[in-house]
């Protein structure tokens, strides 16, 4: 016998052995794994894991999610260069401080001083963080307690719900609800109108556990702008009760379209405010940047403290060179842009223009839009369009329920037969009031010409053929 060729066996024999008893544990301990309880529930795929690979899988036109299709502007790609280049001198390669980036928190400051007409302190009232949505975590951990309640509106951004569960609260909801003979814009209501609080409905949820409500204007999903008096029943509210902290999310504050009729409103520059309210925004949606995650909250020290308490221990400071980046481009989106006064006048007609030619490719879907005054989005009423049975009998990973609801089985059919994909409104409802957005779908008008006129062509090729 071949000694030379036994060993060799011997040796392989032993090497799958060790391989399968090491699999077999690696198998045992995946098994033995739990992820905390914090996430019960969160770790399950989303509606945004099922539409965009589905979109992908049919070549439907993707106005689903809500970031633009195109690059941010010149002057904000030439300050990001500077902040990077040891040349320009602007020392922005190292740790920020864990606050704030300061020359962003003193663009911010003197921007927030005017808007709100009280001195603003940078070094305080100022916390910068990794776009809007880790400035909400660090504010929700820092904020509410174990055993707390949020309070939130419905149809609501997904993550604040998980946000404040994760932050072991419980999210209590108010919806918006659909109004009759609601004001419109030509044949089609408008967002602003359409959507209405029942102020009564909101202090009636508030209970002695309810620590922060979230208040989102411009609102996503349905682009509805708060007016002042609206804001004012709700500081009114606010008021009775001196326990709870408004957390006001106001990422699209200059993405509106009626300046003169429909201004963008601060909930913090309301009487007796500033000091019960955390103001959040951010630079992504403003100068096209999603991906450089620059978000900020302002508010009294002792509500940004909540915020900077958390993040010093979580990613401790947001990149510096981003935010230096975007501490440049606030100061040149005030000037003269394009033919407009300033970046941000062109911005919001930019906007405006967008959101008229997706209207119209709507209503050659036969579909009648909500029409926003401000942030990406447009609701569509959807009741004019058959959907076929079988589409209410589908389950997927993201929506179990039997039967599916009318909104996401729409999005599912429309990408399939249609080629343009949706995203189902009852992914921002709690299940209690997923019936609200059974007639509604919601599509995004941050993307290019040449995207949403061919939604038009596709939307006239199937129903008008």
């Amino acid at each position: 016998m071949n000694l030379t060729k036994a060993a060799a066996g011997l040796r392989s024999t032993l090497s799958k052995s060790s391989i399968m008893k090491g699999d077999r544990a690696i198998s045992n301990t995946a098994a033995a794994f739990q992820l905390s309880t914090r996430l019960n529930g969160l770790d399950k795929p989303t509606v945004w894991h099922e539409f965009s690979p589905l979109a992908v899988e049919h070549n439907a036109v993707n106005l689903g999610q809500g970031f633009p299709d195109w690059d941010p502007p010149a002057f904000a790609i030439e300050a990001m260069r500077k902040s990077v280049d040891p040349a320009s001198n602007r020392n922005a390669n190292q740790y920020a401080r864990s606050y704030a980036h300061m020359p962003l928190a003193k663009v911010l400051a003197d921007d927030y001083t005017e808007r709100f007409g009280r001195t603003i302190d940078p070094a305080t009232e100022i916390a910068t963080a990794v776009g809007c949505t880790n400035a909400l975590y660090c504010a929700l951990q820092g904020i509410a307690s174990p055993g707390d309640e949020v309070l939130v509106l419905e149809p609501a951004f997904d993550i604040y719900v998980a946000q404040a569960r994760m932050a072991g609260a419980t999210p209590k909801f108010v919806p918006l609800r659909s109004a009759e003979n609601a004001a419109t814009e030509g044949d089609d209501p408008k967002a602003n109108d359409f959507f209405v609080l029942d102020f009564d409905e909101l202090e009636a949820a508030i209970t002695e556990k309810t620590k922060a409500f979230i208040l989102n204007t411009p609102h996503n999903p349905t682009g509805k702008m708060f007016n002042r008096e609206e804001l004012t029943k709700i500081s009114e509210i606010i008021e009775r009760h001196p326990h709870v902290t408004v957390i006001a999310d106001e990422v699209y504050e200059h993405i509106v379209f009626d300046i003169e009729n429909s201004p963008h409103v601060s909930f913090a520059s309301m009487p007796g405010m500033y000091e019960r309210t955390l103001t959040l925004s951010s630079s992504g949606k403003t100068f096209s940047a999603t991906g450089w995650k620059v978000g900020w909250a302002v508010g009294p020290p002792h509500l940004v403290h909540a915020v900077t308490a958390v993040q010093q221990w979580v990613n401790f400071s947001a990149p510096t060179p981003n935010q230096d980046a975007i501490a440049q481009c606030l100061l040149m989106a005030k000037e003269p842009y394009e033919g407009f006064d300033s970046y941000y006048f062109w911005v919001a007609e930019e906007y405006k223009r967008k959101r008229g030619l997706l209207c119209d490719a709507l209503k050659t879907g036969g579909m009648q839009p909500i029409v926003p005054d401000g942030g990406f989005f447009i609701m569509t009423d959807t009741s004019n369009i058959d959907l076929p049975e079988k589409y209410l009998e589908e389950k997927t990973v993201a929506m179990p329920a039997d039967p599916m609801p009318r909104d996401w089985a729409l999005s599912r059919w429309m990408t399939k037969e249609v080629g343009v994909t949706a995203i189902p409104p009852s992914a921002f409802y709690d299940k209690e009031s997923i019936h609200l957005a059974k007639n509604l779908l919601r599509f995004a008008y941050c993307k290019g010409d040449d995207t949403i006129l061919e939604a038009k062509k596709r939307f006239k090729d199937y129903f008008c053929n």
